[in-house]
Order: structure tokens, then sequence, then C-alpha cells
């Protein structure tokens, strides 16, 4: 299994992406592979994407994001990975933002650049980038549930955030038994100051109490009672983050169709 690089010291150091040319590469793939595109009205030099692809009989309808902070390149890198090998199952409707904050990318910064945390931004929104993101998703139909890629700079291994307000059937046992096959896995009975168990962690929705509001909560408030929160260990090395991402992606749309059969 993989080692840690150890080169992550009070934030990240690791590889770095050239962001024009990942934007590039996404949209070249998705509209190779008869995407949907749109270009969300973001009012800024570097473009925010949509992208969509209805099934014909769909029996998933799902949402995918990535890339909100800027010194998090593996879930953009794993997307267009996704997206090149369009190995996607036939029978799910997709809708998909390839990358929420691309200024940060530019500077490797978990902000944009005006110094906005994007995934703190989703109650009173004041950036341009999620006024055009929520504008975009109010416009679509309802998700069975929705996957935020991340990474984080301090994990020991991956582990994911399980937002299941209704106690919907989830698949999150079946993604860590997948991405443990390729990446280790942050076992830690506390990870970001919060209890988790065997790489989950299952906080409570309450937006109330949270003065700042995640993608995520918008998205299960919004349009799904059913959320993941992927983080990758950004100090491992980049092929086995983005190989983590993927496996999580594929096993929670192969999982939940598999549900489905029962």
């Amino acid at each position: 299994m993989t080692a840690p690089l150890c080169r992550n010291n009070g934030g990240y150091n690791g590889d770095t992406i050239d962001i024009n040319d990942v934007l590039q590469r996404t949209l070249a793939a998705a509209k190779a592979h008869d995407w949907s595109v749109e270009r969300l009205p973001n009012a800024d030099e570097l473009p925010l994407y949509g992208f969509q692809r209805l099934a014909k009989e769909p029996r998933l309808t799902v949402y995918i994001s990535t890339g909100i902070h800027g010194d998090e390149p593996g879930g953009p890198l794993a997307l267009v990975e996704l997206l090149e090998a369009n190995t996607w199952p036939a029978d799910a409707s997709l809708f998909l933002c390839p990358c929420l904050n691309p200024t940060g990318f530019l500077n490797n910064t978990r902000d944009n650049k005006t110094g906005t945390d994007l995934n703190r931004d989703y109650r009173h929104i004041k950036s341009g980038e999620v006024l055009a993101h929520t504008a975009w998703i109010d416009r679509l139909p309802p998700f069975d549930f929705g996957i935020c890629l991340h990474e984080d700079w301090e994990a020991s291994g991956f582990y994911l955030y399980e937002l299941n307000p209704d106690n919907l059937p989830s698949v999150s046992g079946d993604v860590i038994d997948a991405v443990a096959e390729v990446c280790p896995i942050d076992r830690s009975e506390r990870i970001d100051d919060r209890p988790a168990r065997g790489g989950i962690l299952k906080p409570v929705v309450s937006p109330e109490a949270r003065p700042l509001w995640p993608e995520a909560f918008y998205i299960v408030l919004k349009k799904t009672r059913l959320s993941y929160t992927l983080e990758a260990p950004s100090d491992f090395p980049m092929p086995t983050r983005i190989n983590a991402l993927c496996t999580a992606v594929k096993t929670m749309l192969d999982s939940h169709l598999a549900k489905l059969m029962k």
C-alpha cells in the first residue's frame, strides 16, 4: 500500500495542476461523449461549467461536483479521468460540476481569488461562483443522492461524510471496502474534531445551528436527502488519490443501482 509523502505541514504542499489545461480536457471529454454543456454566468475569466447527461430510462439521478477548494487538485483530476473513461452506468442521469473554484487553483489556495471559502458560502451567498452554481442547481430535477469530491491535507487516509437525515439506504460501507483496496483508510475515532467510525462520519444536519453552509448542506436541503462528501488524503501520491476518488464514485453508482435490483 502506498505511503504518505510527508510534504504537508500547515497546509497542502503537494502537486499542483494547470487549471486551464484541466478545464480544457474536461470540456473536450464532455463534448466527445455527448454531455450537454452549460457555461454558468459567473462573470470571471475562468469558466464554471455545468454538465448533464440524461439516461433514456433512468433508475438513478445523481449529482457530482468537485474543485470547490483550490488546494485540492485530486478531485478535478479524478473527474477528468471519469469523463475520459466514459464508463458511466447507462441507466443513471448525471449532473456534474467539474470545478467550482477555478480561480483558487491559480494560486493553490483553498479560497477563491477574493479570499472567500466557497464551501462556507451556501447560506448567505455572496460570491459570484456560488450564485451561479445555486441558480443552476435550482433548475435541476431532484437527485437520488449527491457526491462532493474533496481532499484533506491532514488525513492519514481516505474517509467520507454521509449526510442522511431521513436514514435512507446508503452505501458508505461498500465505498470504504472498495477504496481500501487502493488507498489507506483513515480509521481514527475522531476526524476533523467529529466522531468517526471506520472512515465514515455521519454528522447531524442542523442548518439553523450553522451560520455558514457548505455545498452539501444546500444539496440536502434543496435537492436530495442523501449526500456523500469524499475526502482523499492529499499527502499521498496523486495517482493514489485519483484512484481512491474514482473508485469511490464508481462504487457509489454501482452499489446504489444494485440496491434497486433487490
